[in-house]
This record gives structure tokens, sequence and C-alpha cells, in this order.
């Protein structure tokens, strides 16, 4: 239960903190035009960068599945925090730019695949070739982004969108690292045991 409501209450600061920092890294609204010029508006526009990809929202899905730990919870537990996600996203986009909504939409593609890759992120738990290729979901799946729909570059801050593809391309193989890591230890302590 207290997994079940964290998932659906993290996607809910996810989605929320997402449309939050497009607000305040667009110079052209409310929120973001008086942060022009400064180092603030380059941090919210790292951080929308980065937080408003495609992976960023399948990694939340995962995560939460990995902390649920079953098959079953995992795919609850992610179709509840892209819900959440999505629906705190749609609602703070309202209200700090006014902005129309495909909500629903979103919350149909969002459920399907937050069932998927919940299920993903509890499968990491599991040893063998299953435990790994769930592993390397995000970080593949982020590589994959970062070469078929790269950050959007900008004339104003092209320094942002650099930083923006060192830190996922790091993160990307630190990730997979971790899982192969985890992969072959297992493999050696079962030849071991």
């Amino acid at each position: 239960m207290k997994v079940t409501v964290g998932s659906f209450l993290a996607g809910l600061g996810f989605g929320a903190a997402t449309s939050l920092t497009n607000a305040l890294s667009s110079p052209y609204g409310e929120l973001g035009a008086p942060l022009t010029g400064t180092l603030w508006a380059k941090v919210a526009r790292v951080l929308s960068l980065l937080m408003d990809a495609g992976w960023s929202w399948a990694a939340l899905a995962v995560g939460m599945g990995w902390l649920a730990g079953t098959r079953t919870r995992g795919s609850l537990v992610g179709a509840l925090a892209l819900i959440g996600a999505t629906v705190a996203y749609y609602v703070t986009d309202a209200f700090v730019s006014g902005a129309g909504t495909d909500m629903v939409e979103w919350l149909v593609v969002g459920l399907p695949f937050g069932l998927v890759l919940g299920a993903v992120g509890a499968g990491i738990r599991r040893p063998g070739l299953t435990g790994l290729i769930a592993a390397l979901t995000v970080p593949v799946g982020a590589a994959v982004q970062m070469v078929v729909l790269p950050p959007r570059s900008t004339l104003t801050m092209p320094s942002a969108t650099v930083l923006v593809e060192v830190i996922v391309w790091t993160a990307a193989a630190l990730g997979a690292g971790w899982g192969v890591y985890r992969f072959w230890a297992e493999k050696r302590a079962a030849r071991v045991g």
C-alpha cells in the first residue's frame, strides 16, 4: 500500500516539477521571462531537457516498479506513477502557462506503457538474462533517444544542450555498466557457489 501511494505521489511530484521547469526555462513565459540571462534560466533549461524526455518518464515507471519488487505490483505502481505524472504535468501547465491540454490522450498512452515499464522495473531484481535486459531498458532507451531525438538545441543556450547530452550519455553508460557488472557478478557467484 505504501509503495502504491508513494508511486502515485512521486508521479505527481515528477509531473509538476517537469511542467514548472519547462515554464521557468522559457524566456517567453511569465515565469521564465524574469530569469532570462541568469544562471537560474540555464539550470531550468538543463532540468527541462532532462525531465521532459521520454526516457526520464520511462525511468520513473521503471524505478517505481523496481521499488515494488514483484511484477504485478511493479505494473500497478508503474502505471500509477505515469498517471500521476501526466495529471500533475497538465494541471500545472494549465496554471503556470495557460496551456491547453491533451491529457486524456497521454493518459491512454501512459497506462499501458506504465504497466509494462513497471513490470520491467520489477524484473531488474531477477537474476540472469531477464534481470540484465530489464536493467538495460532505461540506459538503452536513453541512448536511443539521444541518437534519434536528441535534446533541442537552442540559439540562446547551446551550452545547456551540450551539458544535457554529457549527463545523459554518462548516466546511460553508468547504468548499462552497472547492469552488466551485476549480471557477470551473479554468474561468477553461481559458478563459485
